[in-house]
């Protein structure tokens, strides 16, 4: 009779359990054959989000393409699922199509970045001698401060520099609730707003606008931020407080992708560890891609939990 050696039998049965297990693991993961089409939105802050979760999505073992999108146009693509995931949506800001789409459940909300974040006014710390009585939003209401802040094209209103046109303003509603002069002039981009800020300060020339945090920005500049008016109504339209920032998928992401689901749903952002690619990214002209990765060598304690988690 012929006997097979112990670790004979040993082997043949790792293989077939190997075998055996290939196909799940496939299954985990999904369509992994199908790229994964992350919003790349305007802001510096949502790109580094996104290509960190890229990376570590390529590291699970998926595609992955970065498309360019609106804040509010995105989700008409996440709605038919031209677009996947976007994985920094300040919730603030969403528009009147997001809870359309949301309750007719074309997209699904998977819960926080964990962002720490900050948004509102603010001002170049020398406009509280031009505009006595800052950071109380009265302030800008007396003569001496809408005549500083006015320019040819909003006199004899001042000028509040706004989010550019796509991302929606709330600034404009709430200067028109509290009958403030001020016209709201859309900025052409996040550079735009970052800029004039910039310049501002460096030539004390009069500035308030719409701004938020984290931003590398503000680790250069000295601002204030104006404590806002009462909301006139309790809604996203009426009021800016510190947004919550949540990650969005297409509604079918979790059937066709589950691993991916899985991550993206542990996926985090911390905001001093964002601030700090921002300014690499923006100040001091690193690769994206590079400043990315870079987060991820020095962090493998933290993703890597995520990533464990989403094969299991």
């Amino acid at each position: 009779m012929l006997i097979r050696p112990i670790w004979k039998l040993s082997s043949i049965a790792l293989a077939t359990f190997l075998a055996a297990s290939a196909p799940a693991l496939t299954a985990d993961l999904g369509a992994k054959g199908e790229p994964i089409k992350l919003a790349m939105l305007e802001w510096t802050g949502a790109h580094i989000s996104t290509h960190v979760a890229g990376q570590l999505l390529e590291k699970l073992g998926y595609k992955v393409e970065y498309v360019t999108a609106g804040n509010f146009p995105q989700f008409s693509g996440l709605a038919d699922g031209s677009l996947s995931a976007s994985v920094e949506m300040w919730m603030n800001n969403v528009g009147d199509i997001y809870p359309k789409v949301l309750a007719a459940k074309q997209i699904e909300d998977i819960g926080s970045l964990g962002l720490k974040t900050q948004e509102g006014w603010i001002y170049p710390k020398f406009m509280e001698k031009v505009c006595p009585g800052l950071p109380d939003w009265t302030a800008l209401s007396k003569p001496e401060c809408v005549q500083a802040l006015s320019t040819p094209d909003t006199a004899p209103n001042g000028r509040f520099l706004d989010y550019p046109a796509d991302w929606g303003s709330r600034s404009a509603t709430i200067i028109a609730d509290n009958e403030m002069p001020y016209t709201a002039v859309p900025a052409g981009s996040e550079g735009a707003l970052v800029a004039e800020l910039g310049s501002a300060e460096a030539a004390k020339t009069p500035l308030v606008m719409m701004f938020w945090a984290p931003h590398y920005a503000l680790a250069e500049a000295e601002v204030g931020w104006i404590k806002m008016p009462p909301c006139k109504e309790q809604t996203q339209a009426h009021c800016i407080t510190p947004p919550d920032v949540d990650k969005i998928v297409w509604s079918g992401f979790g059937a066709k992708w589950p691993a991916a689901y899985a991550f993206l749903k542990a996926f985090q952002m911390d905001a001093t560890d964002q601030q700090k690619m921002m300014l690499a990214v923006d100040k001091q002209g690193k690769d994206l891609d590079a400043v990315a990765k870079a987060w991820i060598d020095d962090h493998e304690s933290v993703w890597q939990p995520w990533i464990d988690a989403a094969k299991k």
